[in-house]
């Protein structure tokens, strides 16, 4: 059987450029080399497409703490049916399916899942809606509420409006809250704000990343973290736990400073807790139009309480990502989980085409 021709697409327009390249390289392990053929291509953060046929894309240079993509690589587009094509220098192949493994704005948004669709390519994770729902915290939120499923208080604030006072936002949500870009992930641009000191900067520094913020009261308690994988049939891992010497899960401890966090899987919880968090997950995932792969975050209150934080519809894949540790306590391998993903990208692929021919006939 011929091997499948398989893209990866990493980097980025995003402030999460260098966590997507980490997920790549780290993704690259565990392919298969029987099942396809690999070929990485880095997103610059300017929007250019690099390619190197050996894969040798990404570096680390000795002076920098996380890897960056290599400046004499050739610039390639991808065009309608998948090719490949070198910009200046003579390339053409021919893509089966992609897997993008980038992550936040213009990568995790709909926005990469859009082009794919045009140019006619299966793709690994959800589909544009599920993916542009998914990356705004706020859009998310109403879609969650609106499904009845339990989330905690927030307020959204826009750039074009004037700060509220930190009073008001106390009177709503009381304190500490966390400030966060609303379409922003990898702890980018976050803040845990105590006081009205913090306030204004911590606002003002998320909406350096997004026109649009999220303030979310503070919920007692601890998260986990529940893997869910497929399309129309879903299923879903038990959850996993992270505790972190710091004060919040920060940028620093996710990916600067592993030893301060402690992985427990499963999460510390009893049984039939374990299940509803399971089940909440299912919820959220098709709540959200999500497709491929997800992982929902859920918070657990000393009563056992349960309240959806978010969703991540493009997981990371780098060596401390909860979602491909969960698949494999469950018994199923990375490189497994890789073939599952790509199955589902093109089971997906084929059903739509399927129905564009009704709409044709």
């Amino acid at each position: 059987m011929d091997k499948m021709q398989l893209g990866i697409l990493c980097g980025g327009r995003s402030a999460e450029h260098e966590i997507s390249l980490i997920s790549a390289q780290n993704l690259l392990r565990y392919i298969n080399p029987q099942r396809y053929d690999t070929h990485l291509i880095g997103i610059t953060k300017e929007g250019k497409w690099l390619y190197r046929p050996d894969n040798a894309l990404i570096e680390k240079p000795a002076d920098a703490s996380m890897p960056q993509l290599r400046s004499d690589a050739d610039e390639v587009v991808l065009a309608p049916g998948g090719q490949l094509l070198g910009k200046a220098q003579p390339l053409s192949i021919t893509l089966d399916v992609v897997f993008p493994i980038l992550h936040g704005p213009m990568g995790e948004d709909g926005a990469i899942q859009g082009y794919l669709k045009v140019v006619d390519l299966p793709f690994v994770g959800p589909d544009v809606l599920g993916a542009a729902v998914g990356m705004d915290k706020d859009v998310m939120k109403r879609l969650l509420r609106e499904a009845g499923l339990p989330i905690g208080a927030y307020r959204t604030l826009y750039a074009e409006e004037e700060i509220p006072s930190w009073d008001e936002i106390v009177e709503q949500l009381g304190s500490p809250v966390f400030v966060k870009p609303a379409n922003l992930g990898s702890s980018v641009g976050i803040s845990k704000v105590y006081d009205a000191s913090q306030w204004t900067p911590a606002v003002q520094m998320a909406f350096d990343y997004d026109r649009k913020v999220v303030v979310e009261a503070l919920i007692e308690g601890f998260e986990v973290e529940c893997a869910v994988l497929g399309n129309a049939h879903p299923r879903a891992t038990i959850a996993g736990e992270l505790t972190v010497e710091a004060d919040y899960y920060d940028f620093e401890t996710k990916y600067l400073n592993k030893s301060r966090t402690k992985l427990h899987i499963p999460a510390r919880v009893d049984d039939a807790t374990m299940e509803r968090i399971r089940q909440l997950a299912l919820k959220a995932y098709r709540a959200l139009e999500c497709e491929g792969m997800g992982r929902v975050d859920i918070f657990v209150t000393p009563e056992n309480e349960l309240y959806i934080n978010e969703i991540n519809t493009i997981p990371g894949f780098t060596d401390m990502s909860m979602y491909p540790m969960l698949w494999r306590y469950e018994g199923i391998p990375t490189d497994q989980l890789i073939d599952e993903l790509i199955r589902l990208a093109i089971e997906r692929h084929r059903r739509q085409k399927q129905y564009l021919l009704q709409v044709r006939s």
